[in-house]
């Protein structure tokens, strides 16, 4: 009895969702999806907006139930608005190296790798099967001024003292282009695999030279995977964390450090509304930046010519 009831009970749940109209099974089969986003992004989401504009307690610890703009009104002060700019400027400059250092390799794998292309691809891949934070603080015994970085050129006679390059800009830009450069190439070697190499040769064909070539065919076909690998990179940079603190020490402050510090800090150093504050501004920073971007492509796309 029992192994005839389950098939009669799943037949009728089944009979049950093809009498609902299309627009109802389509939300039957996306509710999973909206229950995780709700939970785990909307919710804290929202949280985050509510604690903004709560009154801090002024000892580090909850804030006071309340609705106040004075979070709001501290990020007007010049020296967070240093802050922004310096994140911004380092995102901006870490995703234009990625994609600088990233397109010619990836365009290298897709169209001269050959045989060799599964090899390189997983010597890519390698570094993210370790931690972010050991790679990170492998580059800080790297760049140290007595690593072996600065004893290999000092023994070369390229530099007549030790290196001074961590706990510098210099150094959370290395690190920045290191952790952040896979990011970039994969969604690029995945546009220039898929590129249509017939249409390469025609313009070839056509007497088009190598560099016009790239700039009339190859890259407007290809800027699919530009856009999606510069979102990759510059998304997650505005908020990093771990590569400014352990490559940039306490002179190089960022927004990702800054935010942790109010959440994170002992005492009077502690804000959680202003900390909260600084995550929705973040928040809407980077969704009036992304929409600029993704319109720019677009009218890039529809510019005759141009669309793939």
């Amino acid at each position: 009895m029992r192994a005839s009831a389950n098939p009669s009970l799943r037949d009728r749940g089944f009979s049950a969702i093809q009498r609902l109209p299309l627009w109802g099974r389509s939300l039957l089969l996306l509710a999973p999806a909206f229950v995780w986003y709700g939970v785990f992004f909307l919710a804290p989401l929202v949280n985050m907006v509510i604690i903004s504009f709560e009154e801090s307690s002024g000892y580090g610890g909850p804030p006071a139930p309340g609705f106040h703009l004075d979070s709001y009104r501290q990020l007007l002060n010049p020296l967070y608005l240093k802050v922004f700019g310096v994140t911004l400027r380092m995102a901006l400059l870490g995703t234009v190296a990625c994609l600088l250092v990233g397109y010619p390799l990836a365009y290298f794998l897709a169209t001269r790798a050959s045989r060799h292309k599964t090899t390189l691809l997983l010597l890519i891949i390698v570094p993210f099967w370790t931690s972010f934070l050991i790679r990170t603080y492998a580059w800080e015994t790297i760049l140290d001024s007595d690593g072996v970085l600065s004893n290999i050129l000092q023994a070369l006679g390229i530099t007549h003292g030790s290196l001074n390059v961590l706990y510098t800009p210099t150094a959370i830009f290395i690190g920045i282009l290191y952790n952040y450069l896979p990011l970039m190439i994969f969604p690029l070697y995945v546009a220039l695999d898929r590129l249509d190499k017939r249409l390469v040769e025609a313009s070839k064909d056509l007497g088009a030279g190598r560099i016009a070539t790239f700039w009339q065919v190859t890259l407007p076909l290809t800027l699919p995977g530009v856009v999606t690998g510069c979102l990759l990179v510059f998304i997650p940079l505005t908020g990093e964390y771990l590569i400014p603190a352990i490559l940039g020490g306490s002179k190089n402050l960022f927004m990702g450090n800054l935010i942790g510090e109010q959440f994170q800090g002992q005492g009077a150093s502690s804000d959680w509304p202003f900390g909260a504050a600084l995550g929705v501004t973040v928040v809407v920073l980077l969704l009036i930046v992304v929409n600029i971007y993704l319109l720019a492509f677009r009218r890039v796309q529809s510019v005759p010519g141009q669309a793939g």
